[in-house]
């Protein structure tokens, strides 16, 4: 059976969408747009004084305003007075209403706002985090989520979205690895066209909200894998390692761009010229706004390139249109404007581009676009979304161990939840889900108890507390969000779990990380299990009862220790709303696994920063022997990942034949096929992600080891044959040489298709 090839190659869309929506709710007070977008805007400027202008570049938080307050809130006077051009962190119809009729009615050119909220895995229906939704290598999954969050945050008067969050990370201590889709820029360029279709559609809809790339750019390089740290690398670099995933969410039609924390060249991003202007603008073709990350302009300051009137013109003239939060543009660019700092072409450039996307959003249109006050009952949290939630959750687990088949679990005997994540709500859904309704899904214990039904007793102890540090505790809390420590001793904690675990058949010991252990301004210096888990997880282990691990985290951890003493370890991300079903359809055999791991487990931490698509060196270690001396590697350790990229195991057995080829020859405008077949060896029914990848022999550069190329997910019933093809053209070989030209070279090339990044079949071919 032939299977036609489902490749991501970076193609370029049209990036101007359609405008304008119908209306849900007429205004008295709107500006009509006619058919010009270019006609319309040029009018409304026309009229515009010069505050009106600088007002429109101005994203303040919403300042706590709420219903009976707005009208007196600083913002609202601000709104009214037209010095704002969007509006964060607000949400729900009425108050949104509130602010938005204050802006159409009391403003004098009556010019709506954009209201923006960071709705990144999920609305108050909450999906995986980003990391754990790419290891299901889905893509129409994937992009169905994001349209579930746009339905949802549309419904309570939400049209800007701050995501996707596209940045390659190949570092594990950086926290936000886990609002990220991984190591790989092939995937990840993937994912993020899908989550940029997702969200913006082609705002004809009231369900279609604007999307923002963040964070622009190289954000996940931060040196030492700490947040907002430095980032330094050659440009060489830059563009096959890192920009893809961006490139391909502007391709896609993204309406904005959030630009980073970190310096690129020794310029911040905010302020840097060649990054938001030569090559968003002039090399790429964006035609949205550029919105800075929070109080990013202040906080040039502390980069030492000047004060705030200096940093807020550098910020502007090298490409930036939205100030989040500062209020720099607004307190200073008229100044810098009578000072000759600034021109009057470069406050209207910005303005254009907000208005713009305003134009593009319809709510010009319609203002109240987004507050048809009936969708929230009947578009939020529905069991439709849900539904889709739990799947992709179950997507999202990767099986990293499975000795003697431990797992899928029997609905029998006595099973026993143990651990500090076996009943919490406050640590399932993951960081960034912002409106999630916390007290309205299942903790694990209660959801496997609810699908164990009258079959199976659960049992369920806390067995300690998630690290021993109460002061750690406080510092990864987030939001106000505590972990929920149990003030017994950790004696008293670990009797109660070995009196419920002699009890029991099995156990599933639920550990991990806290939500807030991974996200923003969560970075790790140590990956390993946290203290007082690891001493429950021992203590567990020396019982004799089988234990299967259930590890939340919102990053690749080093569980060196867990994979040579645990006979069953799944790895479960942060699931969200529905984590609890999720998990039990997967640990009651359900559903069958199918996640694989889109960043490399380490040995230790030692090994970081790592990616599977690495250059070679002149003394690479051989791979069938540790260790040799004069050869790139450490005393201590082999340069192996525990567990590598694109790793994940099944309750059946996938068996692939050799790698074929339709010819061993290709010419520069033509392309080849790569066939495999994969078999269903086991008993279960199951998904397998068959990955491609493609190694550049002979270059001009150095080139890596191996690169992800292509991938499929195909549906195997137990005993059934697939072929799958890729189709190979030039586009899959180029790459950006020492000149920064998009070249593919003659010469010869490997293809190896298999299961992991690892376990493969090879072919060569000569591109001619």
């Amino acid at each position: 059976m032939k299977i036609k090839s489902y490749l991501f190659i970076l193609l370029l869309l049209p990036s101007l969408l359609a405008v304008a929506g119908k209306p849900v709710k007429k205004s008295t007070k709107v500006n009509k747009a006619p058919q010009s977008m270019e006609q319309f805007i040029d009018n409304l400027m026309n009229k515009m004084t010069i505050d009106e202008k600088i007002g429109q570049l101005n994203l303040p938080t919403s300042d706590g305003a709420v219903t009976g307050e707005i009208k007196s809130s600083g913002v609202a006077q601000m709104v009214c007075d037209g010095k704002v051009g969007a509006i964060l962190n607000m949400k729900g119809t009425k108050d949104i209403r509130a602010m938005q009729k204050l802006a159409v009615e009391k403003s004098r050119l009556h010019i709506p706002l954009i209201f923006g909220l960071d709705v990144v895995h999920g609305y108050e229906t909450t999906f995986p985090i980003p990391l754990g939704i790419s290891c299901s290598w889905d893509i129409p999954a994937i992009q169905n989520s994001a349209r579930v969050a746009a339905i949802e945050a549309s419904a309570d008067g939400i049209c800007w979205t701050f995501s996707p969050m596209v940045d390659i990370c190949h570092d594990a201590r950086w926290g936000r690895i886990a609002e990220g889709s991984g190591e790989d820029p092939f995937l990840g360029s993937a994912i993020a066209q899908a989550m940029v279709k997702g969200y913006q559609q082609d705002f004809s809809s009231n369900t279609d909200i604007m999307a923002c790339i963040k964070h622009f750019a190289l954000y996940g390089a931060a040196e030492a894998g700490r947040d907002y740290n430095t980032v330094d690398m050659s440009k060489y670099r830059m563009y096959n390692e890192y920009l893809a995933p961006y490139q391909a969410a502007v391709n896609a039609g993204a309406g904005s761009v959030m630009t980073s924390f970190n310096t690129i060249n020794g310029i911040p991003a905010t302020a840097n010229h060649w990054l938001l202007t030569d090559l968003l603008r002039n090399d790429w073709g964006f035609k949205g706004f550029v919105a800075t990350d929070y109080t990013a302009i202040t906080e040039l300051i502390n980069h030492g390139i000047g004060n705030e009137q200096e940093v807020a013109a550098r910020s502007l003239k090298a490409g930036v249109d939205m100030d989040m939060v500062s209020s720099a543009f607004l307190n200073t660019l008229k100044k810098s404007l009578e000072e000759g700092k600034i021109t009057i072409d470069d406050i209207n450039t910005a303005c254009r581009r907000v208005l713009e996307a305003k134009y593009k959003l319809g709510l010009f249109a319609d203002p109240y676009k987004y507050l048809d006050d009936s969708r929230a009952k009947k578009d939020i949290f529905t069991p439709e979304h849900r539904t889709a939630a739990r799947k992709l959750a179950t997507e999202s687990f990767v099986l990293l161990k499975n000795d003697n088949n431990l797992l899928p679990l029997q609905r029998k005997g006595t099973i026993a939840i143990i651990g500090p994540m076996g009943n919490t709500r406050n640590n399932l859904p993951g960081s960034w889900s912002v409106a999630t309704r916390r007290n309205e899904y299942l903790s694990v214990y209660e959801g496997l108890k609810q699908m164990a039904g009258d079959k199976a007793t659960i049992l369920y102890a806390k067995g300690s507390n998630l690290v021993s540090d109460a002061k750690y505790e406080d510092r990864a809390t987030i939001f106000g969000n505590k972990l929920g420590r149990d003030n017994r001793s950790d004696a008293d904690l670990l009797k109660e779990a070995l009196d419920v675990a002699a009890k029991s058949d099995v156990i599933v010991a639920t550990l991990g990380e806290a939500e807030a252990m991974s996200g923003e301004s969560s970075s790790r210096s140590q990956l390993e299990m946290l203290d007082s888990q690891h001493a429950l997880l021992e203590a567990l282990l020396k019982t004799g009862k089988p234990v299967v691990l259930v590890l939340f985290t919102g990053r690749p951890v080093v569980l060196t220790w867990e994979k040579a003493n645990v006979p069953a370890i799944l790895n479960v991300w942060f699931g969200g709303s529905e984590t609890a079903l999720a998990l039990g359809d997967v640990l009651f055999g359900d559903v069958n696994p199918s996640g694989k791991l889109t960043t490399s487990f380490p040995q230790t931490v030692g090994q970081l920063p790592y990616s599977y698509n690495h250059l070679n060196t002149g003394r690479p270690m051989d791979k069938n022997g540790w260790f040799q001396k004069f050869r790139t590697g450490y005393l201590d350790v082999s340069n192996d990942m525990l567990y590598p990229f694109g790793y994940g195991l099944s309750y059946t057995t996938y068996k692939y034949s050799p790698v074929t080829l339709s010819s061993s020859t290709m010419n520069s405008d033509g392309s080849i096929t790569a066939s495999v077949t994969v078999q269903n060896t086991g008993a279960r029914e199951g998904d397998e992600v068959v990955q491609m990848y493609i190694r550049d022999v002979v270059a001009t550069s150095s080139r890596p080891v191996k690169e992800l190329k292509g991938f499929q997910r195909i549906h195997l019933k137990a005993g059934e044959s697939k072929t799958v093809d890729f189709t190979i053209t030039t586009d899959l070989l180029k790459y950006y040489n020492e000149n920064l030209q998009h070249v593919a070279e003659p010469g010869e090339f490997q293809v190896m298709i298999g299961t992991n990044s690892e376990d493969v079949q090879t072919q060569s071919f000569r591109l001619e």
